[in-house]
């Protein structure tokens, strides 16, 4: 019988998916922030971030993360691919960073997906996603994610 799953790699290299444009809002920094053991001011208190000469909070370390899980249609791609959320695991992630943000700042992400392997025979399957994360056009960071697919069937 054959494999009624579309060719990942065809859904997969090279798919831009589309862009959007998300906000760092202060409340989800400074829940972040304590959630997450920063204990840093800059990343909980408006004035001390000020003080330190930045416009407003720092954006956390892996925040971005966060921000991208906003994206229009975050299961396209396993839509497309045939597999169900629960087939799915968070692999990995890995970040950049080129520039700071800062809360209330408009960034614009813009993720593709730029690799697929197998292992184990293809019983694990990964799907990595980079995105470009910009800010008034210039480049805050890259950040990558893998997403793992277990073989259900």
């Amino acid at each position: 019988m054959s494999d009624p799953r579309p060719d990942p790699r065809s859904v997969v290299l090279d798919t831009v998916l589309p862009s959007f444009t998300a906000v760092a809002e202060r409340e989800q920094l400074q829940a972040f922030a304590r959630i997450t053991g920063l204990d840093d001011p800059v990343y909980r208190e408006v004035d001390a971030a000020r003080r330190a000469g930045f416009p407003d909070l720092l954006v956390p370390p892996t925040f971005l993360f966060s921000l991208e899980l906003r994206r229009p249609e975050p299961y396209a791609v396993l839509d497309a691919l045939g597999v169900p959320q629960s087939s799915t695991l968070h692999g990995e992630q890995s970040f950049e960073y080129h520039l700071p943000a800062f809360a209330g700042q408009a960034l614009d992400l813009a993720p593709r997906l730029t690799d697929y392997y197998e292992k184990k025979g293809g019983a694990l399957r990964f799907v990595v996603r980079t995105t470009t994360v910009h800010a008034a056009g210039d480049l805050v960071a890259n950040l990558t994610n893998v997403l793992v697919i277990r073989d259900g069937s």
